[in-house]
């Protein structure tokens, strides 16, 4: 069998592995789509490197846009086959693709009012929301913890990655000429002192694997707990300057997270009297998904749940929905805090606030999350003095602020607790992706003095011979 690799190949984003077996079945790990590339991105989300038609099984590790959002597109372009995932998964990438879709439709009248001026044709979204919605016809659940007999030859097993609710590291046992081989993808691996979720799950001894290295090569700070700095950042903005704090987090996981530490200051009664809003309709819906399944949270959550039917909500909570009252935040001068998506506020509401509030010293805007180099929350917190958003250049007087403590990938260290479980000297090849290449490399060489032998950091469409 072989493997090549389409996508999160020296770069972060964009999630596709591509097995090929020696009967020619050819097995997607992940359908992903690039984010943050800057003028690279919709070329790279337009091009494969593989025929769609040809695709047998496509085995989606979880519901984060970078890992299965090109779906449609591979579905609207010859893609037959089914999809594999859990049911969390399946329930979360249903809107999270319906909620792409939207964005493209929006966004693609911009660029082709732009590509108008320069007489150039007009460009059509990568999919419609029918397109979206379609797609979930071919989507087939499996729970975690048992393996799941595919086809003859191949095996599927999902373990529980803590990433996200859902999130799971893919196992396949791979038979070919009386042989059986497993084959790892560590999907996005999640944090072993995670605030919601459970640990990520030990696996059984594999002969490759595939692992992420967001932060293959830094430590999470610790030191100063996240309840604390969400005090701070409110306390500073909203009650000493009377300003706005615009929170840029991902719908799925990072909201759900924000939401729980306010609510756990509101229960130690240390959470400043402002006005909160969730200023995304995919975050509501996210959250409510995420509500449906507390079996997945760990032990700490379990028993707050005993006492707090919703950690998630909490006094002064709003939820905007419609387009009018998000536009109306923009014209409000008493302070308040606002949780928004994207993630990277490179796309939705949350870019519009930030275009809106970036200019005016009393505010602050505080990412949550990994952005990707050439995405505007990466630019933010590059010291800059000014910014482009829109087209329009603003210059840069809100206090700009991250907080590294609330990533869903684990650090290095989690990294190497994932891979603990395995025999070093039986893993015949391990596969470095979603990461920056700086990171890579530097995560390569720490693996390699763990004792792992053999370690790759492909290229992008580059193919390995397996076995």
């Amino acid at each position: 069998m072989k493997i090549a690799f389409h996508g999160a190949a020296k770069c972060v984003t964009g999630s596709k592995h591509l097995l090929t077996l020696n009967n020619n079945k050819k097995i997607l790990l992940d359908c992903g789509m690039f984010q943050g590339m800057g003028f690279e991105t919709d070329g790279l989300n337009r091009s494969w490197g593989f025929d769609p038609s040809e695709i047998s099984y496509l085995v989606l590790s979880h519901a984060h846009v970078d890992h299965s959002g090109l779906i449609p597109k591979l579905v609207s372009e010859g893609f037959k086959g089914k999809i594999f995932c859990t049911p969390a998964t399946r329930e979360l990438t249903t809107v999270l693709l319906e909620d792409s879709a939207g964005i493209q439709e929006d966004e693609i009248k911009y660029v082709n009012k732009k590509r108008k001026l320069m007489k150039l044709p007009p460009l059509k979204p990568l999919y419609t929301k029918d397109e979206a919605i379609k797609c979930k016809d071919q989507f087939h659940v499996i729970e975690y913890g048992t393996w799941f007999n595919i086809e003859e030859g191949i095996e599927l097993l999902y373990t529980d990655a803590g990433h996200i609710i859902g999130s799971a590291a893919v196992h396949l046992r791979i038979t070919e000429n009386g042989k059986t081989e497993q084959l790892t993808f560590s999907g996005d691996v999640g944090r072993y002192r995670d605030v919601i979720l459970k640990s990520p799950e030990i696996f059984s001894q594999s002969d490759y694997i595939i692992i992420e290295s967001t932060y293959g090569n830094s430590l999470h700070d610790l030191h100063v707990p996240t309840l604390d700095q969400f005090r701070d950042w409110i306390e500073r903005t909203c009650i000493k300057r009377k300003g706005k704090l615009i929170i840029a987090a991902f719908s799925v996981g990072r909201t759900q997270e924000i939401l729980f530490s306010l609510n756990q200051l509101e229960l130690e009664r240390r959470l400043p009297e402002v006005d909160y809003f969730v200023d995304s309709p995919l975050s509501i819906k996210a959250t409510e998904i995420v509500k449906k399944y507390p079996q997945y949270f760990n032990s700490r959550i379990q028993k707050i749940l005993e006492q707090d039917e919703d950690p998630f909500n909490f006094m002064g909570l709003q939820y905007i929905k419609d387009i009018e009252e998000s536009k109306m935040l923009n014209f409000r001068n008493e302070p308040c805090v606002i949780i928004s998506a994207s993630g990277m506020a490179d796309a939705g509401r949350v870019k519009h606030h930030i275009s809106n509030n970036i200019e005016n010293s009393r505010n602050s805007i505080l990412m949550t999350g990994y952005c990707e180099p050439h995405s505007l929350g990466a630019k933010l917190q590059s010291d800059r003095k000014d910014v482009k958003i829109y087209g329009v250049s603003h210059e840069i007087h809100a206090e700009i602020g991250s907080l590294r403590s609330m990533s869903a990938h684990g650090d290095y260290e989690d990294l190497s607790q994932f891979l603990a479980c395995q025999d070093v000297k039986k893993v015949k090849k391990i596969f470095i992706v979603h990461g920056e290449h700086h990171v890579q490399e530097d995560f390569k060489e720490r693996l390699l003095r763990k004792g792992f032998v053999d370690v790759e950091v492909p290229e992008l469409h580059q193919e390995f011979g397996l076995g």
